[in-house]
């Protein structure tokens, strides 16, 4: 959906199936209902997921066009993809896997590939088309410095080879697309100064020669290209987990000359660390569930930062605790602010929100990305499409 500068839609991932076939589907039932829902009459904008399967699938001319048909008759496009999970994503335990594979594979480079290939035939003309992806990799797959500098090594080899792969298409198609990178708590980039850190120690040093010897252009010519089609997926909830302030993050970025591809609208649950511990500990058990990692972060009186890779391990240490506050990587519902005792990081997207309002050249691409329906404890849940209309009419009615 097009508000004022931005595309706006919600991800497709909140919807189970791997398939193109379950994918489709689950889009011929909702977005009709959404829209309905929203009362929206003009052409709605698709965050399309697609597995890796599926876009095995979607990639089959008759599929392809059998797709575009549908659009058509929707009055509807796509202008984003999430290619982060690259497999099963819903009743299957995910947890790290969602990070296999990672930037180190040929798996992960052919699967991001094909995806921008697909996105190129799907996006309308004029307008320009990201994927957001991995944080590179899983932080805790990594024994040693020696390990994670030749993942570096590998991933940014790979990451080359999408750029000059986004080059041929922007040269054939006129299609301007970029790679999206999502930071997220334990990923090997999961915090402004790890982006930073990605560009200047990878993709400008050691990735822009490799770019200029495979285009044949110059250092220079190879930096631009690198810094316009990778860009950064800003996924509101991850950066509130480690305590970022929006509008400090977007700035540090721009001055780096880093740009922001996609924003996608999600909240974390966070909570202060009381002296009735006891009572906490069984209040939170419901949202200690089996399918995703719900990386906890908390935070010490003296602004120390202190890292749980998953809320069973944060439970285990509840009572000896030091921290005051705790922010948990569990996505809940935008328009609710509080769950009795806990409260969500929904200032923050409020603060991205007046951000946007106040520069709205700050990305193009909005997306609501809530995928945690079907897990949730049963006092928050909602039905689906209402789910979803909900959150995109909260941020509709403040964005505008």
């Amino acid at each position: 959906m097009q508000v004022g500068n931005f595309q706006f839609s919600y991800c497709s991932n909140i919807h189970p199936g791997e398939s193109w076939e379950a994918t489709f589907q689950n889009l011929k039932i909702y977005i009709p209902q959404i829209r309905q829902k929203l009362n929206w009459e003009g052409p709605f904008g698709i965050g399309l997921r697609l597995s890796n399967q599926a876009s095995l699938e979607l990639e089959e001319e008759e599929q392809l066009k059998a797709f575009q048909a549908w659009l058509k008759e929707e009055n509807a496009y796509v202008f984003t993809l999430n290619g982060f999970p690259y497999g099963d994503f819903h009743h299957t335990r995910v947890k790290d896997h969602v990070h296999q594979p990672d930037w180190t594979t040929e798996e992960r480079k052919n699967y991001t590939i094909r995806s921008f290939q697909i996105l190129a035939e799907l996006l309308p003309e004029g307008m320009s088309g990201g994927i957001s992806t991995s944080p590179i990799s899983y932080r805790h797959w990594f024994k040693n410095q020696e390990e994670k500098d030749q993942a570096m090594e590998k991933a940014t080899g790979n990451l080359m080879e999408v750029v000059a792969a986004l080059v041929k298409i922007h040269s054939e198609s006129g299609k301007f697309l970029h790679l999206d990178i999502e930071p997220e708590p334990d990923g090997i980039l999961e915090n402004s100064e790890e982006v930073l850190w990605l560009f200047d120690c990878w993709l400008i040093p050691k990735g822009a020669p490799i770019l200029s010897q495979k285009l044949a252009i110059s250092i220079s010519e190879a930096e631009k290209l690198i810094r316009d089609h990778i860009q950064v997926c800003y996924d509101v909830c991850h950066f509130a987990i480690v305590y970022e302030h929006p509008a400090n993050t977007f700035s540090k970025f721009k001055n780096a000359g880093i740009k922001i591809g996609k924003i996608q609208i999600s909240a974390a649950l966070k909570l202060d660390l009381g002296e009735n511990r006891s009572e906490l500990h069984q209040m939170l058990l419901p949202f200690a569930e089996s399918t995703y990692l719900h990386q906890v972060v908390g935070r010490k009186a003296n602004g120390t930062l202190v890292s749980y890779p998953d809320l069973p391990e944060a439970l285990a240490q509840i009572q000896e605790a030091d921290e005051k506050e705790w922010r948990i990587h569990f996505h809940v519902p935008l328009f609710v602010e509080s769950y009795g005792k806990f409260f969500s990081t929904q200032s923050s997207i409020l603060n991205v929100l007046s951000e946007l309002k106040n520069h709205p050249d700050l990305t193009e691409h909005l997306e609501v990305e809530t995928y945690t329906w079907e897990v949730l404890p049963d006092a928050m849940r909602l039905e689906l499409g209402e789910s979803i209309s909900r959150e995109l009419e909260w941020v509709l009615q403040r964005l505008t």
